[in-house]
């Protein structure tokens, strides 16, 4: 019979190369999981360690339980990993967030050193390579010997367990088709399927490798409502003895996804609203225990969401089995990312294989995502027919779920690229990376109007806050303020629009990014709903927790800017959220009225004098706060970008005049500001060609071209940035301009008068 055991203990890990893999490396004791870019992949400076760094772990075969086969089973390794028992090379793979297995029966004796030598260093074929988070070197899930009898389910398959189950919904009950693959002939199968309780539903034993089981009256898996689970139990049978048992768990429910009415779960038109997830966190990177999933998913389901996207890559199984338990409609993708490498095509499909062969049976997914803005450079024949050749494979593999892709907002609408996939969704950030919030809605109304027969969804959107603070918020000032206006203003915009087949808030929580320098914490991206640690929950968590949470379950007020207390304004603007339908304010114990909202969102003038305790009231709900009158801004609120050459204070802005600190749109709205952008253009472009150029891989641009002189989908999100938070981005493209430079292009600009209107 199959016997799982987990090795994560006992393990060494060296970034010395490692020349006699039959002995075991000298290093750091360790155990599983782990990653090696757990704090220099998160502090910034883009410089963390890719390379190779080796595992290794002594095991005796009197502690395996006897049987016929021994395999080992890597649950993720990244990026790419080679395994060798007692110095004996067995097996290689290429892609760091899939499971695998390599049969080590013959390599073992009776003491044993296993060798797992890691590589996350850059190439031009293993997926991803460019990409806005760290690719966190390590053995960062879970490592176990699976012993089993010669005739068992098959292990060798794409990392799957050797079962599918598909079913088809007629009428009251449900047809449900198991396929097997095993390794012994002349066996047969006995399939039973149990309900959530346990208890036997239907039974059939045969030869075939296959059964069609019938459940009566069926219980739907419907989403968040009831996610309702069947186990499936595989006995694999020979010679009148139980060789090998495999267990599934699946959830019948039918899907469709309408252009006009958007997702539809079981008939009924179910909303997917949500938000997507990396997997990492601050000071752990990859390697997560079941306790931090076990985490996140409470506080997704907290905020109200009924979808996830689970990007940029395959998540932990422990994940993709919460996301059933909880009720989530899936998104699953592989990290066909950004840059369309040519000879990265087998990665691609092979990464799409494991995929769909592990994460067939989880009621949770619906669609497989093809790729996240690999146009953003624009879409050659090469990257259509790898797309083409993926779209097929997901539909002769699965024929039971859609295909989708995440493009970006300069990829136009009538890109053959968009045609590929059974549904699409697009990545905007009007209104952070610029153009303006009421851009949103109008776009996805025109994508709508061009083509009425795909369904579009609005697959990334989001912006960046951190512990900064405003009266006056403004685009592209990281502060908590902005983040909750922006979200405020989305939520109206795409809740509103029905055809809208799923919205996937980016990000959930704040991931690690360590090419990023922006918002005054480098090596982040921080537009998570959630800190990186888990720790703080920002404003605009509450906002979706109003529109998505029902009263009945869960009930609440919350009173927002509660970390910004000293302000300078004699009237300050006071918002509270909740999902009841009125909120009373107190100012030191004093209402000052009530108002409802049918958006959720409540807004108070609260007059700012001395020290002020505010209380936000709903039914017997209350939050609480205090606001402090000061004659100067406190400037801990006030973003100073560590290791920034210049800070926004730190430039000289005459009255009427431009300077860096204005938005590139509004210097290009007059002829002087096209000619002083079109000189700022070329050097760009000679520090791009450069920075391509460079020796070092891991230092190049990242390989795609930006023509700043095109305008169209580029120019209009580029001119919603200020020139000097232009600038500064492009560090993380390793286009860097020094302090002089900056303040001569200041210079000039200062030289522009702003026009009147």
């Amino acid at each position: 019979m199959r016997n799982i055991l987990n090795i994560n203990e006992g393990w060494t890990f060296t970034k010395e190369a490692v020349e006699n893999f039959a002995k075991l490396p000298e290093g750091e004791a360790i155990s599983l999981p782990h990653s090696w870019n757990a704090v220099d992949g998160q502090d910034g400076g883009n410089d963390y360690f890719r390379g190779t760094a080796y595992y290794g772990k002594e095991l005796s075969k009197s502690a395996l339980p006897k049987c016929d086969e021994y395999y080992l089973e890597i649950r993720g390794a990244n990026s790419s990993a080679t395994v060798y028992v007692n110095g004996k090379k067995l097996a290689c793979h290429d892609g760091g967030y899939s499971t695998w297995r390599v049969d080590i029966t013959d390599a073992l004796t009776d003491e044993n050193v296993i060798v797992i030598s890691v590589d996350n260093s850059a190439n031009e074929t293993v997926y991803p390579q460019m990409a806005d988070f760290t690719f966190y070197g390590g053995l960062y899930r879970d490592v176990n010997i699976v012993c089993v009898d010669k005739n068992h389910f098959d292990l060798e398959y794409f990392g799957g367990e050797g079962v599918t189950v598909t079913h088809n919904i007629v009428g009251e009950d449900a047809e449900v088709c198991v396929n097997v693959w095993h390794t012994a002939e002349g066996a047969s199968v006995k399939y039973t399927i149990l309900d959530a309780e346990g208890k036997e539903v239907v039974s059939e034993e045969n030869t075939y490798n296959s059964a069609t089981l019938k459940i009566e009256g069926v219980h739907l898996w419907h989403g968040r409502r009831d996610p309702y689970l069947y186990t499936l139990k595989a006995e694999l049978i020979k010679d009148g003895e139980v060789c090998d048992t495999v267990t599934a768990r699946f959830g019948c429910r039918t899907f469709k996804i309408d252009p006009d009415r958007g997702f539809i779960l079981n008939g009924e038109e179910y909303p997917l609203r949500g938000v997507s997830r990396h997997q990492d966190r601050w000071g752990i990177g990859n390697a997560l225990l079941p306790e931090h999933h076990r985490e996140d998913m409470d506080l997704i389901c907290e905020v109200g969401a009924t979808t996830i996207r689970l990007a940029h890559y395959q998540h932990d199984q422990f994940f993709y089995d919460l996301c059933d338990e909880r009720g989530m409609v899936v998104w699953a993708e592989i990290p066909y990312i950004s840059r369309h490498m040519p000879t990265g095509r087998e990665n691609t499909v092979s990464q799409m294989k494991e995929l769909i062969t592990q994460n067939y049976n989880h009621p949770s997914i619906v669609v497989w995502g093809l790729s996240n803005e690999i146009s953003i450079a624009g879409s050659d024949e090469d990257l259509l027919e790898n797309h083409r050749i993926l779209n097929d494979l997901c539909h002769e593999m699965d024929k039971t779920r859609l295909t989708t892709i995440a493009a970006v907002s300069m990829c136009k609408m009538d890109d053959p690229y968009l045609q590929i996939p059974d549904v699409v969704s697009y990545n905007h950030y009007f209104g952070w990376y610029g153009g303006d919030t009421s851009m949103n809605g109008p776009w996805f109304d025109k994508f709508h109007g061009m083509h009425p027969e795909i369904p579009i969804g609005c697959s990334e959107y989001g912006c960046e806050a951190l512990n900064w603070h405003t009266s006056d918020p403004k685009q592209g000032d990281y502060t908590e303020e902005y983040q909750a206006f922006y979200h405020e203003e989305l939520i109206k915009q795409l809740f509103s629009r029905k055809y809208i087949w799923a919205t996937h808030v980016w990000n959930m929580f704040d991931f690690g990014a360590d090419a990023r320098a922006e918002g005054g914490e480098n090596g982040q991206n921080h537009k998570g709903l959630v800190t990186f640690d888990r720790k703080y929950k920002k404003d605009s968590f509450y906002a979706y927790k109003a529109w998505l949470v029902s009263p009945e379950t869960d009930p609440f007020v919350h009173l927002c800017g509660k970390r910004y207390i000293d302000r300078v304004e004699d009237v300050t603007k006071v918002t509270v959220y909740s999902n009841l339908p009125e909120v009373e304010l107190f100012v030191n114990g004093e209402s000052i009225g009530k108002k409802q909202a049918a958006d959720h969102f409540f807004y108070f003038d609260v007059k700012n004098t001395g020290e002020s305790t505010i209380v936000a009231k709903a039914g017997e709900l209350t939050d609480e706060g205090k606001i402090r009158k000061v004659e100067e801004m406190n400037m801990d609120y006030v973003l100073v970008e560590k290791g920034a050459v210049l800070n926004w204070f730190d430039i000289d802005a005459p009255e009427g005049r431009f300077s860096l600190n204005d938005k590139l749109s509004d210097i290009m709205s007059c002829t002087r500001g096209k000619l002083w952008f079109a000189k700022v253009g070329l050097s760009i472009k000679k520090k791009m060609n450069k920075a391509k150029s460079g020796k070092d891989d891991e230092k190049k641009s990242g390989g795609f071209d930006v023509d700043l002189s095109s305008g169209g989908g580029l120019m209009e999100m580029m001119g919603g940035f200020t020139v000097l938070r232009l600038t500064s981005m492009m560090g993380m493209m390793n286009v860097n301009f020094t302090k002089e430079e900056l303040l001569k292009l200041n210079k000039k600009l200062n030289k522009i008068k702003k026009p009147k209107n």
